[in-house]
């Protein structure tokens, strides 16, 4: 079973104050270029995997989707993202996305953001979202990218000529890897770029596109304490199509 971090009283209350939370999709650095990987969501039969708040579940919905359902662990999540909702095409369900299960062959679209490194079991996740496909669908997902589960320090070290490194730890040996951010004892499962790419490819998906996102020089005019992400990229992108 994956780790319910979110229902950790602690946690979820750090968690609720970050700018993506309490503002949604427009203050996520990545959004632009997850929205950029998307296919045209009108009339399409959509799933949330991980929804969180259900940010994207309504703006799914606002550009058009026939339906969405969502899907987390967390019942605070889902009963923020239920609190926030009154839209009929919306559902939402309690699901350990480490067994998901899903009907196959009844999307057009699955989405999943900043949700797989929590997974132990990404091959039997990657599987079924896969089948719950239509042929043609798309899903489009983004991770903790590997350079940043992997570091020995969760701050960048200056070296003797002043720049910026981030001391990796073991990074070709996946594993579960414990951190505090938020809390203590956040659990997530460090896997390398390989290992996202070969498991969408065994699940039968076809890669269509990868990013390992950064700040742009616009975005760290714009908030300065950014400007570190330069030296490891946060986030990795990918869309992938049946």
């Amino acid at each position: 079973m994956a780790q319910n971090i979110y229902d950790d009283p602690d946690f979820f209350r750090g968690y609720s104050g970050l700018p993506r939370s309490a503002e949604g999709l427009d203050a996520a650095a990545e959004w632009p270029w997850m929205q950029a990987l998307l296919p045209p969501v009108e009339r399409a039969r959509v799933v949330d995997l991980g929804c969180g708040f259900g940010y994207f579940c309504r703006w799914a919905v606002s550009q058009g989707a026939a339906a969405v359902h969502g899907i987390d662990l967390s019942q605070n999540m889902l009963a923020a993202a239920s609190g926030a909702t009154d839209d009929a095409r919306i559902t939402y369900e309690r699901q350990d996305l480490d067994v998901l299960s899903l009907p196959p062959t009844s999307f057009e679209l699955a989405y999943s953001s900043l949700t797989m490194h929590y997974l132990t079991d990404l091959d039997h996740f990657l599987a079924t979202v896969a089948a719950a496909l239509v042929p043609g669908g798309a899903f489009v997902c983004s991770v903790e990218h590997p350079l940043y589960t992997a570091p020995t320090s969760p701050a960048f070290v200056t070296d003797a000529a002043g720049h910026a490194t981030w001391p990796l730890d073991r990074y070709l040996d996946e594993s579960p890897r414990t951190t505090d951010w938020l809390a203590p004892g956040v659990v997530k499962q460090h896997r390398t770029i390989a290992t996202y790419v070969n498991s969408l490819l065994r699940a039968g998906l076809t890669l269509t596109a990868i990013d390992e996102w950064g700040p742009t020089a616009e975005q760290i005019a714009e908030h300065p304490d950014w400007s570190s992400e330069r030296e490891r990229p946060p986030f990795l992108l990918l869309s992938a199509r049946r």
